[in-house]
C-alpha cells in the first residue's frame, strides 16, 4: 500500500511539472526551458544527500548515468513526436509503451500479481491510453516516422525507470543525483549545438524553475515506490501521470476534459483499487 502511495504522488508530481514545463515552453523555446528545469531538479536532488544518503558504488554511478541518457532520449524523442502530430493519437502510444515496457521488465524478473491484480493491471493501461488521449478529429493519421518516434519515446521513457529500478536498494539518491548531472550535461551540449535556434525570448524562470522541483520529487518517489513494492505495479500507476496535467489544465486554464478522458480517470480510479487488494 505504501508503494502504491508513492506511485500515486509519482505520478501526479510528474503530470504537474508537466504541466508547469509546458506552460514555459509557451513563453520561449523549450530548450531555454529545461536549461533552468534541469539544474534546479538537481540542486533538489543534492539537498536531499544529507538526508536520505548517497551511496556512489559502481552499481548507481552505472545504472544513474544510463537513467540519464534514457530521459534526455526521452525527452527529445517526446518533443519531437508531438511537434509532429496527430497528438491525440501518439501520446497515448507514448504513454502505454512507457507503462507497458516496465511492467514486462517486471514479470520476467518473477514479480507475481494476484487476481485483482491481474484485473487492474489491464485496466489501468488501458486508463493510461484514455486519460492521455486528447480530443482530436480523429481522421488524421500519423505517419510512419511519427509513431515511430513515438514509440522510441515510450520505449526512453520506460527505461529511465527500469534503470532507476535496477539501481541496488542501499545507494540512496546516488542514482538520481547522477541521472540528473547526465542528462543536465546532454541538455546543454544540445543547447549548445541549437544555440542560434533557440530564440532571444527570456524563459518562464519561476515557472521552468517549479518544473525542475516536481520532476525531482516525482523521481524521487517513483524510486522509493520501486523499492517497496511491484516494478510492474508501480510503473504503470506512475504512467497515469496525464491524468495530473489533464486536472490542472481544466482547473487553471479552464481547458474542457473530454468524454474519453473522464472515462479514463474512472477506470484509473478502480484500477488502483483492484491493484491496492493485491
Amino acid at each position: 500500500m505504501i508503494a502504491l502511495l508513492l506511485a500515486l504522488g509519482s505520478s501526479l508530481a510528474y503530470g504537474c511539472a508537466d504541466f508547469l514545463g509546458g506552460l514555459g515552453a509557451r513563453k520561449a523555446h523549450v530548450l531555454r526551458t529545461v536549461l533552468i528545469a534541469a539544474p534546479t531538479s538537481l540542486a533538489v536532488e543534492l539537498l536531499l544527500w544529507p538526508f536520505l544518503g548517497a551511496s556512489f558504488d559502481a552499481g548507481a554511478l552505472g545504472w544513474g548515468a544510463a537513467s540519464g541518457v534514457a530521459s534526455a532520449a526521452a525527452f527529445a524523442l517526446l518533443y519531437r513526436t508531438l511537434a509532429i502530430g496527430p497528438m491525440n493519437v501518439l501520446s497515448p502510444v507514448t504513454a502505454l509503451v512507457s507503462a507497458m515496457l516496465p511492467v514486462g521488465v517486471g514479470l520476467l524478473q518473477g514479480e507475481r500479481l494476484g487476481a485483482t491484480g491481474l484485473i487492474g493491471l489491464p485496466l489501468a493501461l488501458a486508463a493510461v491510453v484514455l486519460v492521455s488521449a486528447g480530443h482530436g478529429s480523429g481522421t488524421a493519421r500519423p505517419s510512419r516516422t511519427a509513431l515511430l518516434l513515438a514509440l522510441g519515446a515510450g520505449a526512453a521513457i520506460a527505461l529511465q525507470l527500469v534503470f532507476l529500478h535496477q539501481a541496488p536498494s542501499d545507494s540512496g539518491v546516488a542514482p538520481l543525483i547522477v541521472g540528473r548531472a547526465v542528462s543536465s550535461a546532454v541538455t546543454l551540449a544540445a543547447a549548445a549545438v541549437l544555440y542560434r535556434r533557440l530564440g532571444s525570448e527570456r524563459p518562464a524562470y519561476a515557472l521552468s524553475a517549479a518544473a525542475g522541483v516536481l520532476d525531482s520529487v516525482a523521481n524521487l518517489l517513483f524510486l522509493l515506490a520501486a523499492r517497496g513494492g511491484d516494478l510492474a505495479v508501480v510503473a504503470v500507476i506512475t504512467a497515469l501521470y496525464p491524468a495530473g496535467t489533464v486536472l490542472l489544465a481544466r482547473g487553471v486554464l479552464a481547458e474542457r476534459i473530454h468524454r474519453g478522458q473522464l472515462l479514463g480517470l474512472g477506470t484509473a480510479a478502480v484500477a488502483v483499487s483492484l491493484l491496492a487488494l493485491t
